[in-house]
């Protein structure tokens, strides 16, 4: 599936960088294509490749060529059987070497077998962290983009009774010039118009900070700015027996089961060092030297050669053993550290499902919440002004649409949040 969308998103141009309003689809393409910590994962992938070849399992022929030329000169006194004496000075001497070498292993007690079949496992391995890498970039970038479209919906609110405030204070002001209100009115509602405009200042903070935080999950060169104009909708059917069931599909939980895989490997590998190993050099070699004085002059010889090495192993200390075992406990560490994950992660299917269907049930009631919070302040206000409610009620009502549209965003991120985790746990994030 990976291989797929990064092809196509390849092939796709870029346009998301001369929009003003970014769509979480642009979003998910950048990051797919520019994420630092995906493109790491991938160099991973690809040097877990390289790895896997008979080469590195130390199943393949080895081939040298070697060559030296030394030339010296020394002293020479020699004293021959034959009773002949030889002293002279500033002897010369020239040795000449070369030669071409070739060996493999024969039998090492299968660990070439084990040690490339470790390394089938680990490319696999990386592959599956590959993709749950960018299942979790995808929840990342989704989570910051609807947090953005909450952030954005506070301001929304917030500017909404800022315009309430400032029809207030206009209808203060009408009062104060018939004398109907007082300095202590008109000193209020600056007080509140000035809170709330602090309050938007702050948001608007929070919106950019947001705002840059998906641009750093995207991988862009440098930050711009740009706008969201999606809403928080959750979808439905997402069934939690389902779930639980894909839970040993889950790209975490194959990891954990390749782990255990290449630790049996290891034991293998570990378990091969005590058998004999038999390996087959051959090779051809020439050899020249010449000396300007002394017994041998000259001396020159040249000619293949082909030999067999076989090594066993009686004792070094017990070493071979102690790994093996160590390695059996890595195996049992492996399977632990298995289950343990697929508790963990029914563990949270639990809760979130508990969590994304509460939040679910909460969510129409208080959407009745606030289309009545925000019917009571336009009530409070049209009674305001034609001087049958007070300053207080009209700030209680204004209170009350804010708690409520508060409350209303954040049960939508909440639902949203839990409903992007139990996606990414069946991998069906960017279907």
């Amino acid at each position: 599936m990976i291989y797929k969308i990064l092809t196509i998103l390849f092939l796709a141009p870029v346009m998301l960088f001369s929009q003003n309003t970014l769509s979480l689809r642009n979003a998910i393409d950048s990051a797919l294509q520019n994420n630092f910590d995906i493109q790491i994962s991938g160099n991973i992938l690809e040097m877990s490749k390289n790895n896997n070849s008979y080469g590195m399992a130390g199943g393949m022929p080895t081939v040298g060529i070697a060559a030296g030329d030394n030339n010296s000169v020394y002293n020479l006194d020699q004293k021959l059987s034959t009773g002949s004496e030889i002293s002279k000075q500033g002897v010369t001497s020239n040795s000449l070497t070369a030669g071409v070498s070739a060996g493999i292993v024969l039998f090492n007690g299968f660990k070439v077998m084990a040690t490339k079949e470790r390394l089938n496992q680990l490319q696999m391995q990386t592959e599956l962290q590959l993709n749950s890498q960018i299942q979790n970039i995808l929840a990342a970038i989704m989570v910051v983009y609807y947090d953005i479209v909450r952030q954005q919906g506070y301001l929304q609110i917030l500017q909404k009774n800022l315009e309430v405030s400032e029809k207030k204070s206009e209808v203060i002001k009408a009062r104060k010039n018939v004398g109907m209100a007082n300095d202590a009115d008109i000193l209020q509602s600056d007080i509140d118009m000035s809170m709330i405009a602090q309050n938007i200042e702050s948001q608007k903070l929070m919106v950019d900070r947001q705002k840059n935080e998906l641009l750093q999950l995207m991988g862009v060169k440098a930050f711009y700015g740009f706008s969201v104009s999606d809403t928080i909708e959750t979808g439905s059917g997402i069934q939690k027996d389902s779930i639980i069931n894909f839970l040993e599909k889950n790209p975490q939980y194959l990891s954990a089961d390749m782990q255990v895989k290449i630790n049996e490997q290891i034991v293998k590998e570990m378990r091969a060092q005590r058998y004999p190993s038999i390996k087959v050099n051959t090779g051809y070699n020439f050899s020249h030297s010449s000396n300007s004085a002394g017994f041998n002059l000259y001396n020159q010889n040249y000619g293949p050669y082909v030999g067999a090495t076989l090594a066993i192993p009686i004792f070094n200390g017990n070493i071979y053993k102690k790994q093996q075992e160590n390695a059996m406990l890595s195996v049992e560490n492996a399977l632990l550290e298995k289950e343990s994950l697929l508790m963990s992660l029914k563990a949270t299917v639990e809760n979130t499902f508990d969590t994304y269907q509460t939040t679910l049930q909460q969510l129409e009631s208080q959407k009745v919440n606030y289309q009545n919070a925000g019917k009571l302040l336009d009530l409070i206000m049209e009674k305001f002004k034609v001087n049958e409610a007070t300053i207080l009620e009209v700030k209680a009502a204004q209170q009350s649409y804010e708690n409520a549209g508060y409350l209303l965003l954040n049960l939508q991120y909440a639902a949203k949040a839990a409903e992007i985790e139990l996606k990414r746990l069946v991998y069906k994030l960017g279907n």
